[in-house]
């Protein structure tokens, strides 16, 4: 079924409003196209991890053509999604091939990184950073929560607890600050003998996804459980989980946003004035975080975030071409992919539909100036992608990501 939808939309932050018409044509079938465009471009079917670039044929390491380690569990994601719009369709055959491509991709990782031990800090197939780690956490909690499968749970629970408490094998003293609040962002000892210290980079990189990978194993772990004595204990109550994320959380309000316009700033270190330079997925995970403590609480406040970060993110970071940005630096392509998770969370959770026609334009236009040899789509949505163009599949993830989550009806 194919959709035309014709909309004169209005949105703005403090009374700065502009309208915007726009002409969307997509369908369903377009959205399988686009899915399998990019499979068929970056996934390494041998190994079912992902591709850095169309140029390579093998994702062999992180030094030899395998997405970043951070990047894959976006994928997983998107995998999930289209199991889930599978599903929605009531469509058996893709429902039970995407199941098979959820379980494929998580065995491939796992293979590829360490088995998952996440004291393993090999720099090429292992764990180094602590966002790196922390994004995972997300994706194996939203995997449980999808498929029941424990060890999906059990994996999220010990990556938790690694970056927050840290690793006697390692030696680093984990990513939370006792003493001042919120999370660093890279772990000691690597190339450094000493601990992070005041003044350390906390980045919105590791804040935020903090806080949403501490909200969703809040809703999967059972109610009632006691309290670990252990000092790094491997797993939280429903009650600890609740409150991490919320006290870091509010650390990320109070240092990292611009409460008159949402803007999140990239980073801060000790008490230094915010880097206001802002990035699409640090806004996107302030929105998930947000929504995620709006449902568990309640509390109004924590959806005007939401929406006033949403607000933020289409009225001025995309206003150049009513698009949202791209960022052409390493692994930034992935930005739009993680984007599309939490305004789908905004939209379908919260009511907010008024983000549908922006959402639907960049769909639109992404798609119209794909490579309609590979079916796949570059990140300057507004430009045409030659046939013959190197891609990376960050740059390309964002519209198959968008279109999962958006489809046509």
């Amino acid at each position: 079924m194919s959709i035309l939808l014709l909309s004169t939309s209005a949105w703005g932050v403090k009374g700065s409003e502009k309208t915007v018409q726009s002409t969307f044509s997509y369908t369903n079938n377009d959205v399988w196209t686009a899915y399998d465009g990019f499979n068929r471009t970056f996934l390494d079917v041998g190994k079912y991890i992902y591709k850095t670039n169309s140029s390579y044929q093998q994702a062999v390491d992180r030094h030899n053509g395998a997405a970043a380690i951070w990047c894959q569990p976006i994928y997983w994601d998107m995998a999930m999604n289209a199991y889930k719009l599978a599903k929605t369709q009531k469509d058996k055959q893709k429902r039970e091939y995407c199941k098979e491509l959820c379980e494929k991709i998580f065995a491939g990782n796992k293979a590829q990184y360490a088995g998952f031990d996440f004291d393993d800090n090999n720099e090429n197939t292992g764990w180094f950073i602590y966002d790196d780690i922390m994004w995972w956490t997300i994706s194996l909690a939203r995997a449980y929560e999808l498929f029941g499968e424990q060890e999906y749970l059990k994996l999220s629970k010990a990556s938790f607890s690694r970056v927050w408490y840290g690793s006697k094998k390692v030696g680093d003293t984990g990513s939370y600050d006792k003493e001042y609040g919120g999370m660093f962002w890279q772990w000691q000892p690597i190339r450094n003998p000493n601990p992070n210290k005041f003044g350390d980079g906390k980045m919105a990189c590791i804040n935020f996804p903090v806080a949403v990978a501490a909200l969703t194993l809040y809703n999967n772990v059972p109610k009632k459980r006691k309290a670990s004595t252990e000092t790094s204990p491997g797993y939280q109550t429903r009650e600890q989980y609740l409150a991490k994320g919320k006290e870091i959380y509010e650390w990320g309000v109070e240092n990292l946003l611009e409460k008159k316009t949402g803007r999140i700033a990239d980073s801060r270190h000790g008490n230094g004035n915010p880097a206001w330079k802002a990035h699409v997925y640090n806004q996107a995970t302030f929105i998930g975080a947000s929504i995620l403590l709006y449902k568990a609480t309640g509390e109004r406040h924590y959806l005007d975030n939401a929406i006033l970060g949403t607000d933020y993110t289409v009225n001025e970071m995309s206003a150049a071409h009513n698009l949202l940005p791209f960022e052409s630096g390493i692994e930034q392509g992935i930005y739009t992919a993680i984007f599309a998770q939490y305004v789908a969370m905004l939209v379908y959770d919260c009511g907010q539909t008024q983000y549908l026609p922006f959402l639907k334009r960049n769909i639109e236009v992404g798609w119209s100036n794909r490579d309609k040899t590979r079916n796949i789509c570059g990140g300057e949505y507004e430009k045409a992608l030659p046939a013959d163009a190197v891609v990376d599949s960050y740059t390309a993830s964002g519209i198959p990501a968008l279109m999962l989550l958006f489809p046509a009806n």
